[in-house]
């Protein structure tokens, strides 16, 4: 299989992301990962550009890279001025990276316009840039801005500017697809005669999502001779996104038959993708392919039931490979297959249980304002209980919830909940800064005595979602709570058109589940 070269741009493109801002610490452990997955080349930043990426310079060496090479980015030389005297290529070199990017213009319009300078300086920058950085002893790899679009303006143009690229030494021509413009058939032609034009020397591609084909436009580019991809992890970057590393590697590598990593790398891709969207901190995208968390859920009874025959039904590969898993979720599409495979899940006895129940109760609570895809919690206590054995760990009897505004204490939230737990009465009364947390601080009250293990359960997250708004403050509100004990995580679910009942319902479930199953 022909090597693919992986060029990871998250630590500099990724970064122009509206709402990312990586600090030195997160782009070092970054850098880290990408490396240990295998990533050929990992461009840190722009030197030149601001103090972080200095530092990110100065301190990467001590991470000890073992697999990528590092590349510092940055521009050709300014109009009429030499790479020896030019602050930016000092400033690049100065990065002491194995690699060098530089990005020049590809585009009449930017050279005329933007540069304000003469079609023949231009060539001379890119060529002069490149032959300065190869002859520092510098691996150099050349982007050319704006290609397609400078393309599709004047060919000859636009090929001239990589043709002086290559007369400077650049390791590997890159073409850009900057605006993200581009259509996959455009993209493979263009870069077939780039391909041809240069005759042997090395061609990248970098895309942009724009219109929707960073992926489509980079495949295409490789099916044309392209051999390094440019990226980004989760297509993070400029406007739309960048062309998305976490779907080009498995399309190039289960799909087209190229090598890119080991499959015992390619394994840890949606590891990757998840750790850099924590240190993004950004919710990572569940419908992300490949990766996402939905990327291998089926919700279709029709569907689950023909998984559960053979995987490959309703599958393009097998989820292990790129890390990620197979799993069913439970809604009002459901059929028996889907309660069968949630069953396998949790590990319960499907003799004992009674399908068809839940199933119904299912249907009838999402037509309520129910959804229990991600209340997986709710669907295994609902299975567990129709097991004639089953005795739930405690019972509801009442709960009230006061809440005053008081002169000289200000906001006074109290509940008060009664409990059934075997033979005994619990009867207690808590104060909280809301009634959710009061309702929760009085019932850790009246279970703690019995169940201490309960001391160790937090409530990490509380969702509220008004399902019918036109019905103004009388609408069905929809809880979404989500527990945590140690490493495992669990969320509940409960609606009502009382919202202080759709809490209680899904905090009662929530502390059920973490007690029936520690």
């Amino acid at each position: 299989m022909s090597h693919i070269y992986l060029y990871d741009t998250t630590l500099r493109d990724g970064t122009q992301r509206e709402g990312i801002s990586y600090s030195l610490d997160d782009k070092l452990k970054i850098a880290a990962r990408l490396d240990a997955f295998g990533m050929d080349y990992i461009e840190g930043g722009w030197p030149g550009s601001n103090p972080k990426d200095v530092e990110f310079f100065r301190r990467v060496p001590a991470l000890g890279l073992g697999h990528a090479r590092l590349a510092a980015f940055g521009s050709t030389r300014r109009k009429d001025t030499r790479p020896a005297d030019d602050a930016n290529i000092a400033a690049l070199l100065g990065a002491e990276t194995p690699v060098v990017t530089l990005v020049g213009k590809s585009w009449e319009l930017h050279v005329v316009d933007v540069l304000e300078t003469t079609r023949e300086e231009n060539l001379a920058m890119i060529e002069d840039s490149v032959a300065y950085c190869v002859a520092q002893g510098k691996e150099v790899i050349y982007d050319a801005e704006h290609f397609f679009d400078g393309y599709r303006a004047n060919p000859a143009y636009a090929l001239a500017t990589l043709e002086a690229a290559a007369r400077g030494g650049a390791n590997c021509v890159v073409l850009c697809d900057t605006n993200g413009g581009a259509l996959p058939w455009f993209v493979e032609e263009v870069t077939c005669r780039a391909v041809e034009r240069l005759g042997g020397a090395a061609v990248g591609i970098h895309t942009h999502d724009d219109a929707g084909c960073g992926v489509a436009n980079t495949l295409a580019a490789v099916r044309a001779g392209a051999v390094q991809v440019q990226g980004t992890v989760n297509g993070y970057g400029e406007r739309v996104a960048n062309a998305n590393l976490c779907t080009i590697i498995p399309d190039l590598q289960l799909k087209m038959g190229y090598d890119c990593v080991s499959a015992e790398r390619l394994a840890g891709l949606t590891d990757l993708s998840r750790y850099v969207a924590e240190l993004a901190n950004l919710t990572h995208d569940d419908h992300l392919p490949y990766v996402g968390a939905s990327a291998f859920a089926h919700k279709g009874g029709i569907h689950v039931a023909a998984m559960l025959k053979h995987a490959a039904s309703y599958q393009h590969v097998e989820p292990t490979q790129v890390g990620n898993r197979q799993r069913s979720v439970v809604s009002e599409l459901s059929g028996r297959g889907n309660l069968v495979d949630k069953i396998k899940q949790f590990n319960l006895n499907p003799e004992s249980l009674d399908l068809p129940t839940v199933l119904e109760q299912i249907k009838q609570l999402e037509s309520q304002g129910f959804t229990f895809e991600g209340a997986e919690a709710s669907v295994e206590l609902m299975l567990r209980r129709t097991h004639p054995a089953y005795v739930p760990p405690f019972e509801l009897s009442d709960y009230t919830v006061n809440v005053q505004r008081r002169r000289g204490r200000g906001l006074i939230v109290e509940a008060t909940v009664k409990v059934r737990v075997g033979p005994q009465i619990m009867h207690t009364v808590a104060e909280g800064n809301g009634p959710v947390n009061a309702l929760d601080a009085a019932l850790r009250k009246a279970l703690i005595d019995i169940f201490p293990q309960i001391a160790g359960v937090r409530l990490e997250d509380y969702k509220v979602r008004i399902l019918d708004g036109e019905n103004n403050t009388a609408a069905t509100t929809r809880v979404l709570i989500e527990t945590r004990q140690g490493a495992r995580r669990w969320s509940t679910v409960g609606a009502s058109a009382n919202i202080i009942d759709a809490s209680w319902r899904a905090l009662a479930d929530s502390m059920e589940y973490a007690l029936v199953t520690s």
